[in-house]
This record gives C-alpha cells, structure tokens and sequence, in this order.
C-alpha cells in the first residue's frame, strides 16, 4: 500500500510497475486522503498531539531531542491502542 506522494506518482516510479506486476507485485494507492489508513499519519498525530510536551517547541534543539525521545520509546513507553 502506497500513499499518493509525488514520489509515488512519479515517472521513474510508474516505469517499474510492469517488472512489479510480473514478480507479482501489485502497488496499490490509498485514497487520495485517508490519514486513519496510513499508519506514519496515526504516530505523526499521536507524536505531535498526546506525546510531545510543551516545552518541546522552545526550541529546534529541544524538538529534535524530544521527536527522538518519543520515536525510541514507541512500543515502551508511548503504545497506540486501537479500541
């Protein structure tokens, strides 16, 4: 499963579908937007809403270092729960 990035749509992309389709690989797009589809959208949400406290946005430093802080403990201490 595919999302539409450009990349995606690109022509050097579409150029090896035929050699995808005969090792019988078949590339398949989500809708155009369907971000409860697309599982980066479900961490990215998560990460930027529930997981990432205030003071990571005083600064670029502090951003990074709390983005990687969550992106290490996924799984640990930061779970995503399907109910």
């Amino acid at each position: 499963m595919l999302d539409n990035a450009s990349m995606h749509r690109s022509q050097a992309f579409t150029r090896k579908m035929d050699d995808w389709l005969i090792r019988g690989v078949i590339p398949r797009f989500f809708p155009p937007y369907c971000p409860e589809l697309n599982l980066i959208e479900i961490l990215w949400r998560k990460l930027k809403y529930q997981w990432l406290p205030m003071s990571a946005y005083q600064s670029l430093t502090m951003l990074k270092t709390s983005v990687v802080e969550v992106l290490e403990n996924v799984g640990s201490k930061f779970l995503i729960t399907f109910k």
